[in-house]
């Protein structure tokens, strides 16, 4: 679709008051203070460009991607404008008129094809294990890296040996009667970086039920896309999980990841209506999506036993993609809470973003530190001994923040907490 037609380029551009609100909440604003961070300022830099006073170039993205995509702004404008989908939207317009190979390669090649993904990870893994990383950081090779990237690579540390793929079946039926058929969409970054979350999540749901099936040809959610101007890509994407998921007779599609699930969504759908992405099956597809922390607690009315364990104290960092662009904050508390010995301390900027943001951090590395640093003073000031989010990115910044900050806490998907105290009922037994 042309970026001029686009719903929220043409619709709601004139809505903006210039009032500042969105200065007001923006992390990046914040550490910045210049206007030409602000969320006012891009969406005149938007209007600027869908009326040709300025020329799609590098130097417009290069502003426009000084932003965090976390939806604050656009959750607390007082005139509705989503100012992340028109960013995203000018992103895409500009990238098209700037093609890059490397771009080109890693979101259109690489990030469409789970098994070059899984490869590429395994080298990065393989040369973790044989001390490659260590050494090129140490004879100063990381610095040919373009961009941040020789700052960002230490984000990456410690990659598990296997994935998610190679220890999960296909079908895992559910253990007892059943209740649910559930479609688990297993996003690349647990696949790959963070497999114990789905193992747990797994566990958890056929212990309750639930006949889980984890589709094998299942491709990244696009969310990814998104952020880096693919948004042609991201609709190719959608379609064919669109298509897979709907092959099935899914009660609903759950997954872990906040991401996955802001992308599979019925209003990002709608953004990234056209093309391949046919809008009625997008629909059927979307109104089954749900979060995993919800699914549990809201549907399954998950329930824990009693049980003698040694007290944990916790604390929760709300996820931009799950808080912000779904409006989901209370059920993975809800769902920490039925941990018996678990105590919820929150942190004073729970719903603040951590600077992550999918590949902001690779990118944007000394800004998304500032970020990060201010979060984790944050969640340090708790006591907590662990830090429980629900988003793969989020997590990978938050356990280099520790790692960064000399903390001994630990970050976890709040379904690992569940899972572990499943098995400590076990033992018990």
């Amino acid at each position: 679709m042309d970026f001029k037609q686009l719903p929220p380029v043409k619709e709601q551009i004139m809505k903006c008051v210039r009032c500042g609100k969105c200065r007001s909440v923006c992390p990046i604003f914040a550490e910045v203070g210049n206007e030409t961070v602000a969320p006012r300022g891009h969406v005149f830099m938007v209007g600027m460009l869908r009326d040709g006073k300025v020329e799609p170039s590098l130097e417009v993205v290069e502003r426009l991607t000084n932003c965090l995509m976390c939806e604050t702004c656009s959750i607390n404008c007082p005139s509705g404008i989503d100012i992340h989908e028109l960013n995203a939207a000018a992103r895409s317009y500009i990238y098209d008129k700037n093609p890059s190979l490397s771009r080109g390669f890693v979101f259109d090649t690489l990030w469409t094809k789970p098994g070059m993904l899984k490869k590429s990870t395994r080298m990065m893994y393989t040369a973790q294990k044989l001390g490659l990383q260590s050494l090129a950081r140490n004879l100063g090779m990381m610095r040919i890296l373009p961009g941040d990237l020789a700052k960002a690579e230490g984000i990456l540390d410690a990659l598990p040996r296997r994935t998610a793929r190679s220890v999960l079946a296909e079908v895992n039926p559910a253990k007892g009667a059943k209740q649910y058929t559930i479609g688990y969409f297993l996003g690349c970054a647990t696949d790959l970086i963070n497999p114990s979350v789905a193992i747990a999540a797994v566990d958890v749901l056929t212990r309750n039920g639930c006949e889980v099936i984890i589709p094998s040809t299942t491709k990244c959610c696009g969310l990814p896309h998104i952020a880096n101007g693919k948004m042609e890509t991201a609709r190719e994407l959608a379609a064919h999980n669109v298509k897979l998921f709907n092959k099935y007779n899914f009660d609903y599609i759950i997954t872990d990841c906040a991401s996955c699930s802001s992308a599979l969504s019925l209003k990002n759908m709608e953004f990234l209506a056209g093309g391949p992405l046919n809008p009625e099956e997008a629909q059927a597809f979307a109104a089954k999506v749900m979060d995993l922390t919800q699914f549990l607690v809201e549907k399954l009315e998950l329930s824990l036993p009693p049980l003698s364990v040694e007290p944990i104290k916790v604390t929760y960092h709300d996820p931009c993609h799950l808080a912000n662009a779904q409006g989901i904050k209370q059920a993975p508390r809800d769902l920490l809470k039925l941990i018996p010995g678990l105590e919820l301390v929150e942190m004073d900027l729970a719903n603040r973003c951590c600077g992550g943001s999918g590949t902001f951090a690779l990118t944007h590395y000394d800004l998304s530190m500032k970020v990060l640093d201010k979060k984790m003073a944050s969640a340090m000031a708790t006591g907590a001994q662990y830090i429980a989010t629900c988003c793969p990115s989020c997590t990978m910044q938050l356990r280099y923040g520790i790692k960064r900050h000399n903390w001994d806490a630990k970050v976890i998907h709040p379904v690992e907490l569940i899972s572990l105290y499943y098995q400590k009922m076990a033992k018990s037994a």
